[in-house]
């Protein structure tokens, strides 16, 4: 599970997050039936306009899932009208207060908490409790002088438009669909199509809330067909995506020959960590491990280059490969794993041919490295060590579990080799010393700096990229201004009394 709020288990130390004993972790569910496979328009279900449909597979085995209606341009056409219809002035949607919003916002909290189980069995994946955050309309007033009055107003943006990723499809979901809806947005949201059961279901959820009809729309289906007709559409006020840095270009070119729309963007990473001598070296190792082979290295935020400095750099790596060698996996839905199946096919081939890659370059395989010959699409973790920065395992998003660990012999070299990528969105220092950690910090070009952890997010807390990694940010109040309009009104005073 992604780290939430500083913690595996999202910063709750117990029942009410007051040391009282933890609630049990929800057992793992037998899904008998897949209730939801329509597309979710006017909180209403509906069939694909040109009657096509998609197969969803279980990656752990291989076996069809179900079908899915597939969304086109014409039922995302659908989609926007429904949204434009229910972002209108006037609307139940637009004159609902900020309470009103904050009190659906909760109740659809408490509904996916009643459903955890299932949720978390369907994604095989995390549980994610929805953030209730408010938004008001924030008033700040400035008078020039005493012939004016000037205030400022936050409004809604107005139809967002959101195209999500598998690797998260539950947490990605709620980090789009909260704070838009907390700004009084509307929503038309697909899903990736290897991952569409999550965010149908929760629109089910959304429903049984009571959001009115067309606040939020869910249309499953293909990047160039549904994907695009989103980034394109003159209908929507704003895009936000999370995936790749090539999708990512083409969306915000897409934004642009439209209508300008808004555009955030949470896209690739090739992460480094700075491990240095002075540092905890086997907490380090435990955490650059975390972020190496969590969601079986399918994450932007993958700690894919560990640059640990020469003096521990052998006693680093033995420990590391010690570690990935403990990695259990196997079935996801078994309590005792904690190393699962790669998504699909295609992500499976990539994985083992840039592994490849390492080995004909000269990188050093020190464990892993292979597929598991069992079914489904595993991948032994994989660590290698004496890699050299112009390797494609270097330089390329692998989005697997490959560990790939350098050497450096002064923190400037460290500095300047971590920052030698067109990335920028996460990187992480390991040091006891204060001052060196503040400075590299400062130093280090990307969103996210972590000291001594790794994943540790925090709702609050802003989440985004430099350069290549995407604009605009997610999480906390950062978000919100994200999904807000501000207005400036003047008003001219009389003199008269």
């Amino acid at each position: 599970r992604m780290a939430q709020n500083g913690t595996t288990e999202n910063g709750v130390t117990g029942a009410n997050g007051d040391g009282s004993p933890p609630m049990p972790f929800p057992q793992p569910v037998k899904v008998q039936e897949i209730r939801h496979t329509k597309i979710f328009i006017n909180n209403e279900w509906h069939t694909s306009l040109k009657g096509k449909t998609f197969q969803t597979f279980n990656p752990a085995t291989g076996v069809q899932i179900c079908e899915v209606e597939e969304a086109d341009k014409a039922d995302v056409d659908k989609a926007v009208k429904a949204a434009r219809a229910a972002c209108q002035r006037g609307s139940p949607w637009r004159r609902m207060d900020v309470s009103s919003r904050g009190r659906l916002l909760h109740k659809l909290a408490d509904l996916m908490e009643r459903d955890r189980a299932l949720l978390a069995s369907t994604t095989s994946s995390l549980l994610v409790n929805l953030t209730s955050v408010t938004s008001s309309c924030c008033c700040v007033v400035a008078s020039p002088d005493d012939t004016f009055m000037c205030f400022t107003r936050h409004e809604p943006v107005g139809v967002c438009g959101a195209i999500i990723p598998w690797n998260f499809p539950l947490l990605m979901f709620m980090w789009k669909v909260a704070p838009a809806l907390c700004c009084g947005n509307t929503v038309v949201i697909k899903p990736a199509e290897q991952t569409p059961l999550t965010a149908l279901h929760v629109g089910s959820l959304i429903k049984e809330a009571g959001f009115p009809p067309g606040v939020v729309n869910i249309v499953p289906g293909f990047g160039p067909t549904a994907g695009a007709a989103i980034a394109s559409h003159m209908g929507i006020d704003k895009v936000a995506f999370t995936g790749s840095t090539k999708v990512g270009q083409l969306i915000k070119e897409a934004a642009a020959k439209s209508n300008l729309k808004r555009v955030t963007l949470e896209l690739g990473g090739k992460n480094p960590c700075i491990v240095f001598a002075d540092s905890d070296l086997q907490l380090a190792v435990e955490e650059t491990q975390k972020g190496a082979f969590f969601n079986q290295g399918q994450c932007c935020t993958a700690a894919s280059r560990v640059f640990v400095e020469e003096q521990v750099y052998e006693e680093f790596v033995r420990h590391s490969v010690e570690s990935a060698k403990t990695i259990v996996i196997g079935d996801p839905l078994d309590p005792r794993t904690s190393h699962g199946p790669q998504i699909d096919q295609k992500q499976f081939d990539k994985i083992l041919e840039l592994i490849d890659s390492g080995k004909k370059e000269g990188a050093k395989l020190e464990c892993g490295g292979v597929a598991m010959e069992d079914t489904g699409l595993y991948i032994q973790p994989t660590v290698f060590s004496h890699v050299k920065d112009h390797m494609r395992i270097a330089k390329e998003e692998i989005f697997g579990p490959v560990q790939c660990i350098f050497r450096f012999k002064s923190q400037q070299e460290a500095i300047e080799r971590a920052n030698s990528t067109e990335y920028g969105l996460a990187s992480a220092v390991f040091t006891r010393n204060l001052d060196r950690a503040l400075s590299v910090s400062a130093a280090l070009e990307t969103g996210t700096v972590w000291v001594n952890c790794y994943n540790a997010l925090h709702a609050q807390a802003p989440f985004g990229g430099y350069k290549m990694s995407g604009n605009g940010r997610e999480l906390g109040e950062y978000a919100l201004a994200e999904y807000s309009e501000v207005k400036a009104v003047t008003i001219k005073l009389t003199e008269a009394l």
